[in-house]
């Protein structure tokens, strides 16, 4: 095997160990953030984001294939800031 392929697979590999890290650090996020919002009162209908960003984090089924988790990533960032601003609630008259 040729140096040139080694560094490329290394790197590879690297590449996809640093995305799949992201992705499951979001998730844990997005679980620590459900936890906050559950014993805060979690409004129902956004319960289905949770469950959405995890389902599309662990199903087969991908926009793009999973050794490029950035589509995953992207499930997990939007679900994380649909639940912080149902937290938030509704803004306030005037801003």
């Amino acid at each position: 095997m040729s140096t040139e392929l080694t560094v490329l697979l290394v790197g590879a590999a690297v590449l996809v160990a640093v995305t799949l890290g992201v992705a499951v650090m979001l998730l844990i996020r997005l679980v620590r953030t459900r936890r906050a919002l559950r014993r805060a009162g979690l409004p129902v209908e956004r319960q289905w984001v949770f469950w959405g960003a995890v389902a599309y984090l662990l199903l087969p089924a991908d926009l793009l294939p999973d050794p490029v988790y950035l589509d995953d990533i992207g499930a997990l960032l939007l679900a994380l800031r649909s639940m912080r601003s149902a937290a938030d609630g509704p803004p306030a008259p005037g801003r």
